[in-house]
């Protein structure tokens, strides 16, 4: 895993970059959370992939759990990905409802997490 850091206005932006699944956890998205937050990044962006696709199921929870953390912690957090495969009624909602607010994002490119 390797984080790049991007500087937009008096945003300090942490771009998560990795090959293979990240969280497979509200515990292990809690940890990634916690290790940006204290180097001081106001917003961290993650690929789709690097989440256990679980996560999408909102019936498992995992989503509820780990963006009530980063609600908690106010860090912002945007997920880069093609959600056009997550067809499910709720999932979709629940998408077009987060990216309606601040806190949450479901975008389709790490140029427009930074725009």
């Amino acid at each position: 895993m390797n984080i790049k850091a991007h500087q937009v206005g008096d945003k300090k932006i942490a771009e998560v970059i990795a090959d293979s699944v990240l969280i497979h956890s509200p515990e292990e998205g809690l940890q990634l959370l916690v290790d940006l937050y204290y180097q001081e990044f106001d917003k961290v962006i993650i690929q789709e992939k690097n989440i256990i696709p679980s996560f999408f199921d909102l019936k498992t929870g995992i989503a509820g759990e780990l963006l009530q953390k980063f609600s908690n912690f106010r860090m912002q957090l945007t997920i880069v990905g093609n959600f056009s495969q997550y067809t499910g009624k709720s999932i979709k909602d629940f998408i077009y409802e987060s990216n309606k607010g601040k806190l949450v994002n479901f975008l389709s490119s790490v140029r427009e997490a930074l725009d």
